[in-house]
This record gives C-alpha cells, structure tokens and sequence, in this order.
C-alpha cells in the first residue's frame, strides 16, 4: 500500500472512538487497576506492537511500583484475517511466583490472549490479569475475558490507538473503524 492508498483508507473510515473518549477510558482503566492490585508488585508485559500506544498512556497512570516488559505474539502480521500463533518474543522468567499484568491493544476472537495467559501460567506466573483497551462484541462466548477493558468495539474491522489496518495507522489518537 503507498501513501495516497493510506490515506484513502482513513479518509474512508467511520470514526468510532474521539480521542478525548480515548484518554478518559484510559484514565478509567487505571484507577481500576491501581485499585484492584493496591500493595502488589506486579510484572507488567505489554503485548507488542499494538500494545505500544495504549501502554504508552496507560503506565505513567499507574501509581504503584512495577517491573515492566514487552511480550510480542501475533495472529495478524499485516493481514486483517488471524492465521497461527507465531511468539516473536517470549515473556522472561521473572513471572514466576508473581501477579502478571498483561497489557494489549484489543481482545477479538481471545485466542491469543488466551495462549498468553496460558503461557505465563506454565511459567509460574501467580496469577494473570488483562487490560485490554478494546473488546470486540463478537456476539458470542470467547476463551478468555480481560479483567479491564477501555471501551466495547463492534465486530467491525478497528484501527487507531496501537491498532493497525494492514499494518498502518497505529498512530491515531482516536479510534477508527473500516468500511463494511
């Protein structure tokens, strides 16, 4: 895809999400968790590369000390269709015996927060939380559910905000969503 193709592409889509929504769903989500792991000393893994953004504003929202990493496990590549789990770069040792945050860009079908959240089980991990910032409604069960979630996206094709269309536009402040 080249540049004006790009362009196209957002000029197409419907805006779902404002970025003034955006940092108030945010803000939101770290009072929660400040909340619910008071008095821990957690290992937060972002999931890479969507989760760069969200993770971005989300950790210096968080008023309590923690280790953090990056985790990078992908579905997707450029593609917009998930194919086989394929892990980039494996959570590190230092999971085990402790409270895991993991932090990711949106949760579509569950499949690969799931096998995160297995993986770091195997790993010792003492328990498991997900900070998602979008869940998409699928209108069905998934495999896993996160802890906290910024907003409800519908099963529409979303990009902005750590999320990519074909690899492009994790950079927007606001979310977007493709056309049908």
């Amino acid at each position: 895809m080249n540049k004006i193709e790009a362009q196209k592409l957002l000029d197409d889509a419907e805006l779902l999400t404002s970025a003034e929504e955006v940092k108030r769903a945010v803000a939101r989500m770290a009072q929660e968790i400040a909340a619910e792991l008071k008095g821990e000393f957690p290992v937060v893994l972002a999931v890479m590369g969507g989760a760069a953004v969200f993770t971005g504003h989300l950790l210096p929202l968080l008023n309590f000390p923690l280790e953090f990493g990056a985790i990078e496990v992908t579905r997707y590549g450029n593609t917009t269709q998930g194919r086989e789990i394929t892990w980039r770069l494996a959570p590190k040792d230092n999971v085990k015996g402790r409270i895991v945050l993991v932090v990711d860009d949106i949760l579509d079908e569950g499949i690969t927060l799931s096998a995160i959240h297995d993986k770091l089980k195997e790993m010792g991990a003492k328990k498991v939380y997900s900070a998602v910032f979008a869940d998409k409604d699928l209108g069905r069960k998934k495999p896993i559910a996160a802890e906290f979630v910024g907003i409800t996206v519908p099963n529409r094709y979303v990009f902005g905000f750590g999320m990519d269309a074909y690899g492009l536009w994790r950079n927007l402040p606001a979310i977007y969503m493709l056309k049908d």
